[in-house]
């Protein structure tokens, strides 16, 4: 790579990383400030270490295959974990440059969700909460998840939609996604 190249990778905007089979490969100084590590700490790491779990990473793991395999980008949102045990709030992109194997080699990026933006400030509960929702997780799948019981899951989710004043689920997370939802 040429100096400015690598200077423009090393210092976007955003945390950029290539993976091979959800290893490490290469990242850029964004990334490695982000998440609190240096460099030389990430390269040839599972990106397990980025997970608060095993369970969370391996649950993770097929979410975006299907778009993924079909040349498609992947994006979600989702609470990814620091060196120093706290969690961030991330805008998460990816592509594949190996379709038939998606996560063969994966280009990704992250951003933080900036918590000062326009809009609700949300709680680590509801942060949580409103993660699992956009995986599509019911109420008692959530509760088993976080520990918690499904009538406390049922409460932060009906107080994600007060604070949004939206009136169900889907609504919510369009918003949250920046997509329209069709009237039926």
């Amino acid at each position: 790579m040429h100096e400015f190249e690598a200077l423009a990778f090393d210092h976007a905007p955003m945390g950029l990383a290539l993976t091979e089979h959800r290893i490490i490969r290469t990242c850029n100084q964004t990334f490695a400030d982000m998440f609190g590590y240096g460099k030389e700490h990430l390269i040839g790491r599972s990106f397990r270490l980025l997970y608060g779990s095993d369970e969370e990473f391996h649950q993770i793991r097929d979410i975006g295959l299907k778009p993924l395999s079909q040349s498609l980008p992947y994006i979600d949102e989702r609470l990814m974990r620091r060196a120093d045990g706290t969690r961030i709030w991330c805008r998460f992109r990816a592509r594949t440059l190996t379709p038939d194997m998606p996560l063969a080699r994966t280009v990704l990026s992250f951003a933080p969700i900036d918590d000062t933006s326009k809009g609700p400030k949300l709680t680590p509960r509801e942060r949580d909460v409103l993660l699992l929702l956009s995986r599509g997780q019911t109420s008692k799948e959530m509760a088993r998840v976080l520990g918690l019981s499904p009538r406390t899951v049922e409460d932060v989710r009906a107080r994600l939609l007060k604070k949004f004043k939206v009136k169900n689920v889907a609504v919510l997370l369009a918003r949250l996604t920046g997509h329209r939802v069709s009237k039926l």
